[in-house]
């Protein structure tokens, strides 16, 4: 899976997990939009970034930098560890003082997992359990195999364009409320309710 799938998917299952967290709501309080609820809860931009954290430290780390040593773009942050090592303290900061941040971060890279089907590779997903090293592949001509398997693997082109759709369709949702400054500034949006929440809100 490449940048669209990752973000974009997501972002959809964070909206998907936020819009049922919303629908369960009790109170009189006007319902928010799906992306509103969300962004009141966390920073969607850290939950892009996250989206793709395993990637941003691992490619440039084991196809680049030590491409000899580990000579593979799955080491480090593609394991079980470090989503630990991400969601515990999040967890707490949460707790502690009701800060999402890490949690955002953490919750896109379990997803990257996820979508990577990590666990298909145990040596990498359970590091260090099978020992302190990881699998070597042949990454001599890593880009073009990824475009290659754009084009001819139909989980990675299908999970693409559905990636796709989703930011489009994010994107839209933004510019038609005037939120796209304030998402890029500061990873809020102008307003959280839905078009029926601007109603007003009576009792029956």
């Amino acid at each position: 899976m490449l940048v669209f799938g990752h973000v974009g998917l997501t972002l959809g299952a964070a909206v998907a997990l936020a819009g049922v967290m919303e629908a369960r709501r009790k109170g009189d309080t006007p319902r928010r939009s799906w992306f509103g609820a969300l962004a009141e809860f966390m920073d969607i931009r850290l939950l892009m970034v996250g989206s793709l954290l395993p990637d941003i430290i691992d490619k440039p780390v084991g196809l680049f930098l030590f491409r000899d040593f580990f000579s593979d773009g799955r080491i480090f942050s593609h394991t079980l560890l470090f989503l630990i090592l991400l969601a515990a303290p999040g967890i707490w900061l949460y707790r502690r003082s009701r800060r999402t941040w890490l949690l955002a971060l953490a919750f896109g890279t379990l997803t990257h997992l996820v979508f990577d089907q990590i666990w298909l590779a145990p040596r990498t997903f359970f590091f260090p359990l099978y020992g302190w090293g990881f699998d070597k592949i042949v990454v001599d001509h890593w880009i073009s195999h990824m475009i290659v398997g754009l084009f001819n693997n139909t989980f990675v082109w299908a999970s693409e364009l559905a990636g796709l759709v989703i930011l489009l369709w994010f994107g839209g949702w933004l510019l038609t409320r005037k939120s796209i400054m304030p998402f890029v500034k500061s990873g809020r949006l102008a307003t959280f309710q839905s078009p029926a929440a601007d109603q007003p809100h009576t009792h029956r």
